[in-house]
């Protein structure tokens, strides 16, 4: 536990004085699609401005991938080139949807950077979906470009005829497999040969604030994925405020938070979530991109690995969900490698046990561990708990940030006493303009500036949130949305199959499994690996139900006809052998 004489200030004065004028979190107020707004007055105007920024730091590694290594400066000069091929033989210009599906490769952050200095709409997409739902997302962003890796140009070949593309580039892709698609080396450069690419700038977009920047794609609990659209401001707001919480950690400890220096150590972080969420992209790439800070990145997430390059590379940073960071604490081999370069673990995305915190502490002795919440749609980062502040309250995900105001409203919108239990809306910069098009799910989101979160939460009298319950029908896997209608809908889809339910099997690592449970058609027979299969063939693998109990008899509902999952989740717990206490 903290000290006694913890806190040394509250976090409302803690706010006042880091956002006061003249302070870096200075706020002031604009008009934001007619709504007034606080912003931060220091947040830069967009992205190509961090890019070029971003030049500065030079011979600096900025990326390391299993043994290459990329600096800022050779970076930048693939980018622009990237760029000029976008612009030049594709035609991308300005407000554009280009597409990003592929795994963590240093030729995402090329690709990102490169489309948007064009003030090009970045569409990171879900590189774990199947061929139809990587199609779905291209072809309903509209996007001109797709770049791809070789597994996601294999997915895609079935459908390159219904995509309106202008070209697709590959990336890491065998030359057998480019059917349809350049070569992005060939486009390029390759890695070693990026010092001899021009370093001339790209053309002046003339971005502003207010112009669009992304689209990520969020699975909806009915129908088809939607994409939320960020702005320039989204993203950048995201960037001051992942900065706030450890200054905010310093007055709450009765310090002043230190002075930038460019003397300072380079910080380093191992990359362990996908670069296509919104906290890989919007709280990982960009502020260390515009940070300087050396980015390492994992082929695929195995916690030994892990180990080797918190040594190597004098990791202080990692993270991601909490399902990765347990793997490292129990891996066998933790003590075998030098760790004490670690200075942060911090994590998002699930649900986490308030004693991961008390375990971080233990085998990390002068790290801070924190945690945050945020959505897609409200471009990363809405509360941070930190230092003291998470040891004291392990099970909150801590105060907003303070362009965002929040408030717990009841089923009709109004909002509810202090303390008292209702769904959490929030208001701020960094709220998306709404679902591309789909006016009907914006309006349904969004009402005069406020988002709808859908989580159910209750705030303390300091400002702490507290999430109790996901009142949207949505599981957490890892890190990875599992909204159960999609899975139950795939199991309708099979003829023996009359009724079905989906509920999380809680898991130590992953924090959720998925789990049905459903009911066989009078005259019907069905497996559970027949079920399970069946599902394979229409949702990816990671929304396949684990375990499948199959019943004969109606599944339990209320007077309105709704399925009782309360007690289903209790149902599965005994099903699959764990405790229903």
């Amino acid at each position: 536990m903290a000290d006694k004489s913890w806190p040394a200030m509250s976090i409302a004065d803690a706010n006042r004085i880091l956002t006061a004028p003249g302070m870096p979190f200075e706020m002031e107020t604009v008009t934001i699609r007619g709504i007034p707004t606080r912003v931060y007055k220091n947040a830069p105007p967009h992205l190509r401005f961090v890019f070029e920024a971003g030049r500065a730091y030079g011979a600096r590694d900025f990326i390391v991938y299993e043994g290459e290594r990329l600096s800022f400066e050779n970076h930048y000069r693939a980018a622009v080139t990237f760029g000029r091929v976008l612009a030049d033989k594709y035609g991308v210009k300005k407000g554009d949807r280009v597409t990003i599906a592929m795994r963590n490769y240093p030729e995402w952050s090329i690709a990102f950077w490169a489309a948007a200095a064009l003030g090009a709409v970045v569409v990171p997409i879900n590189a774990w979906g199947t061929g139809p739902e990587l199609e779905y997302c291209i072809t309903d962003s509209g996007s001109k470009v797709a770049i791809v890796d070789g597994e996601r140009l294999e997915r895609l070949q079935p459908h390159l005829k219904n995509m309106k593309l202008s070209g697709i580039v590959a990336v890491r892709t065998p030359r057998e497999l480019l059917v349809g698609a350049e070569a992005f080396e060939d486009l390029v450069a390759r890695p070693e040969d990026y010092a001899r690419l021009s370093g001339d700038p790209l053309p002046d977009p003339q971005l502003m604030p207010e112009d669009e920047a992304t689209i990520f794609y969020t699975s909806g609990t009915t129908g088809k994925p939607k994409g939320a659209l960020g702005t320039q401001r989204n993203m950048l707001t995201n960037l001051i405020s992942a900065a706030y919480a450890p200054a905010r950690a310093y007055l709450r400890r009765g310090e002043q938070p230190p002075q930038p220096d460019p003397n300072a150590p380079q910080r380093s972080m191992l990359l362990s979530v996908p670069l296509f969420h919104a906290t890989g992209c919007h709280s990982i790439l960009v502020p260390m991109y515009a940070g300087g800070g050396k980015l390492v990145i994992m082929h695929k997430w195995q916690p030994e690995r892990a180990l080797e390059l918190i040594e190597q590379e004098k990791i202080q940073a990692f993270g991601g969900v909490p399902a990765m960071v347990w793997q490292v604490l129990e891996s066998p081999d933790f003590a075998k490698y030098d760790t004490s370069s670690v200075e942060s673990v911090s994590y998002g995305g699930a649900p986490s046990a308030p004693d991961l915190v008390q375990r971080i502490k233990q085998q990390f002795p002068k790290v801070h561990p924190g945690n945050g919440y945020g959505l897609t749609e409200t471009s990363s980062i809405t509360t941070q708990n930190s230092a003291e502040d998470y040891v004291n309250r392990p099970d909150s995900a801590g105060p907003c940030v303070p362009v965002c105001d929040l408030k717990v409203v009841d089923e009709n919108g109004k909002e509810v006493p202090a303390g008292q239990v209702g769904e959490l809306w929030i208001k701020g910069p960094n709220i998306v303009v709404g679902y591309w098009n789909k006016a009907e799910a914006t309006a349904a989101a969004i009402t005069d500036g406020w988002l709808h979160s859908g989580d159910l939460v209750r705030i303390d009298e300091e400002g702490f949130v507290f999430i109790l319950d996901r009142a949207k029908d949505m599981l957490i896997r890892g890190g990875e949305n599992i909204y159960c209608v999609e899975v139950e809908g795939a199991l309708y889809a099979h003829p023996a199959v009359m009724d079905a339910a989906v509920v999380g099997i809680p898991h130590k690592v992953l924090g959720e499994e998925v789990g049905a449970i459903v009911q066989v058609a009078p005259g019907k027979d069905v497996t559970e690996e027949e079920l399970k299969a069946h599902v394979g063939k229409l949702l990816a693998a990671f929304k396949v139900p684990i375990r499948i109990e199959i019943r004969h008899e109606p599944l339990p509902r209320n007077a309105n006809g709704k399925i009782l999952k309360t007690v289903l989740r209790e149902d599965i717990k005994k099903f699959v052998g764990l405790s229903a206490a």
